[in-house]
């Protein structure tokens, strides 16, 4: 079953005009600048989450270079809870290089923009179809879903063979011109018709010559990830408190919560016992409920320590930090279970 991909775009274009969305915030006022940041909060991320996120930071930041003059800490707090914290950084990185090497002008040469940090080249071609309309295929996972299936295209999309086949599909179907509205009817057709689970097949305009439709196969494709077991690491968190304040650090800037603010980390009983050991306690330090935070590629259980301070030191366990008010407004980054455990914190009284 060899698929037409005139007809395949003219049906993906028709349906679009129909059923696409065409009023999302970062549609309305395309520019390069608010097209990359829709594009980088959206990986891994669902469009109803991002949206309040995408508003906050256009509203503080209307500008590229009013970003770039951002401190990272305004930033990383403004993002705390999309998660996947090394995108916040690179967005940042990639903000200043525009403003130091491209005038605070985006590019609009694919090769420059994919060498700004954390865009790669499916990002890269969003970015200037969507906003120049400029002739570049993506392929995000909203797109590997629709392709894989159409074509019935066999294994995992991470790896090189199969990622390199979607790409000749991708090219191949995006049409010369009307990319723009292509490319986000792709996006939306992954979004809302052809869906991981479920997908609305009877609605689908491409699923007359659907080969995972055809053969009752959709479940199978793209193929899924080979299953690894993730492993469990442990740590303390330390919660040192102090009349109303509690002792936070900044997390190197690379790594887990990279640039976040977090209660000091300890691997083991031994480091916490040392870093204990110099501390004024009121009391005996009080083990709060443990629990697990999960990264892509492990999991972290977490024993928090409370320890009620007479005085405040000026340095724990070698990490140079700041006392922080348990009442006042966040305005910093923190990762997930600093949030969490800021929270329990304040139930405790």
């Amino acid at each position: 079953m060899e698929a037409n991909p005139t007809l395949f775009a003219d049906k993906i274009l028709a349906w679009y005009d129909k059923f696409g969305r065409k009023t999302l915030p970062w549609q309305l006022n395309r520019t390069p600048y608010r097209v990359w940041l829709s594009e980088v909060m959206l990986q891994q991320t669902q469009v109803a989450t991002v949206i309040p996120y995408f508003e906050r930071f256009t509203q503080r930041f209307p500008t590229l270079t009013d970003l770039a003059n951002a401190e990272d800490d305004e930033v990383m707090h403004l993002w705390t809870g999309l998660g996947y914290y090394a995108r916040a950084r690179n967005l940042l990185k990639a903000a200043r290089q525009v403003r130091d090497k491209h005038r605070g002008e985006f590019p609009t040469d694919i090769e420059r923009v994919i060498d700004l940090p954390g865009i790669g080249r499916s990002t890269a071609a969003a970015i200037l179809s969507l906003s120049q309309d400029q002739p570049h295929a993506i392929l995000d996972g909203n797109v590997k879903r629709v392709l894989a299936r159409h074509r019935a295209i066999e294994g995992w999309p991470g790896q090189k063979a199969v990622e390199t086949r979607l790409w000749q599909l991708a090219e191949i179907n995006t049409p010369a011109s009307k990319v723009q509205p292509y490319n986000q009817a792709m996006m939306d057709m992954g979004a809302i018709i052809c869906t991981r689970s479920k997908p609305k097949c009877g609605e689908c305009p491409v699923s007359d010559d659907c080969i995972a439709y055809a053969q009752g196969r959709q479940s199978e494709f793209p193929g899924k990830k080979p299953k690894k077991e993730k492993p469990i690491k442990a740590c303390f968190l330390l919660l040192l408190r102090h009349d109303g304040q509690v002792y936070l650090h900044k997390r190197p800037g690379v790594g887990i919560w990279g640039g976040l603010w977090c209660p000091p980390q300890l691997d083991n009983k031994r480091a916490l016992d040392n870093a204990l050991l110099p501390l004024k306690a009121d009391k005996a330090p009080q083990m709060l409920a443990p629990f697990r935070h999960t990264f892509s590629h492990y999991h972290l259980d977490i024993q928090p320590v409370l320890v009620e301070l007479m005085t405040k030191p000026d340095q724990v366990a070698e990490q140079q930090g700041r006392w922080y008010c348990l009442s006042s407004e966040h305005t910093i980054g923190l990762a997930a279970p600093t949030e969490k455990l800021l929270s329990e914190l304040q139930r405790l009284g």
